[in-house]
């Protein structure tokens, strides 16, 4: 995602008075960083998940059968990791972020 994106989509958010929060596996932060270096993001960005280990995913509330049966990388996996960080941060929008960067996993 471009800086100019994230500034646009921050902007619209302060505008329509909605929160957001992130769960990041793969992108490390990356995304929340993204959106605070939007001045006024702090009016509605919440905070954010670092959640790369599958252990940290459900001590924050991922199913580990969602885990175990549609894999880490899943759309499954990221919905269950969406959820649990609105739970967490009570925001209106929550995003789950996982998936690959090519790194093999060893476990």
């Amino acid at each position: 995602m471009q800086k100019n994106y994230a500034e646009k989509v921050t902007k619209y958010l302060i505008e329509n008075h909605l929160t957001i929060s992130f769960m990041e596996s793969c992108t490390s932060g990356l995304l929340a960083s993204m959106f605070t270096d939007t001045e006024g993001a702090s009016s509605v960005f919440s905070g954010s998940l670092v959640t790369y280990s599958n252990d940290i995913k459900i001590k924050f509330g991922v199913d580990p059968l969602v885990i175990d049966k549609y894999g880490v990388y899943s759309s499954m996996c990221a919905e269950e990791m969406a959820k649990c960080v609105k739970k967490t941060f009570m925001t209106d929008i929550a995003i789950g972020i996982t998936g690959t960067t090519g790194n093999v996993d060893p476990n």
